[in-house]
């Protein structure tokens, strides 16, 4: 199989105020949110990332997409480093987290056409594109609704659109069903099994096990910075489920930190 995404000793530091510092009990003002973290991932496959939260998923997935810098490491996106060539990396990954918001003035339209022209799609393409995504997760008929008016569940299906307007190989999804109704999160679910058999590469990361269990080819384990098993999703969970290696691994993990 081909290499697609090859993490390599990733890690990330973060400085603390005072007031952050003592409520997180630390003795120096700098918290370690991903330490010494690597994985890989390849074409095709779905790749999961599972841990609590603060665990440093949403941390690692920001540095993928070269969102912001790691203290050290490389990750290795398509034959492309995230330090040395984030613009090739961004050019090939689609990146969806709930901490990214679409701005309330604008619509979905508007906000579509202007990142498919980022992008550069041409018209036509970005026309087909439109049709078929907006038609895919009901957005048509709020396609002039500006975004501060949207239900919750409608903001998340615009912009997950919007964050594959060019049609990415590789797509990086933090979170994608959080705090969604339960049909808004089948259609986005449903849409995700649809990019799998398309061969699209997924990274996700999510708190609902049987998603991961059901979808993901390979899963990583991430508590406290520090990937603490990863492997296929058959060798990780071997004759237990998922959600019973997790927390066997959290009890282990936290037991030792003691």
């Amino acid at each position: 199989m081909k290499e697609i995404l090859d993490v390599k000793n990733l890690s990330k530091t973060f400085k603390l105020s005072k007031k952050q510092q003592k409520l997180k009990r630390l003795d120096k003002p700098i918290l370690t949110a991903v330490d010494n973290v690597s994985f890989k991932s390849y074409e095709g496959e779905v790749f999961g990332l599972l841990g609590p939260n603060g665990a440093g998923k949403t941390t690692i997935m920001r540095m993928i997409a070269t969102l912001i810098n790691p203290i050290s490491g490389d990750a290795i996106v398509d034959g492309f480093s995230i330090k040395k060539d984030p613009r090739e990396v961004r050019r090939r990954i689609g990146f969806l987290t709930n901490e990214l918001k679409l701005d309330d003035f604008f619509t979905p339209n508007y906000l579509f056409e202007y990142f498919a022209d980022l992008h550069g799609l041409s018209k036509s393409t970005m026309a087909v594109r439109k049709e078929e995504l907006f038609a895919t997760f009901g957005i048509n008929d709020f396609a002039e609704v500006k975004v501060a008016n949207l239900s919750q569940g409608m903001r998340q299906k615009a912009s997950l659109a919007i964050s594959i307007v060019h049609n990415p190989n590789i797509i990086i999804f933090d979170e994608p069903t959080n705090g969604l109704d339960v049909i808004t999160s089948k259609v986005v679910v449903d849409f995700l099994v649809r990019l799998k058999k398309e061969g699209k590469n997924i990274i996700l990361s999510t708190h609902i096990f049987g998603l991961l269990e059901n979808l993901c080819d390979r899963v990583g384990i991430i508590i406290d910075g520090k990937m603490v098993a990863c492997d296929t999703i058959a060798a990780v969970i071997a004759e237990k489920t998922l959600e019973e290696i997790f927390f066997d691994l959290y009890a282990q993990t936290t037991k030792e930190a003691i």
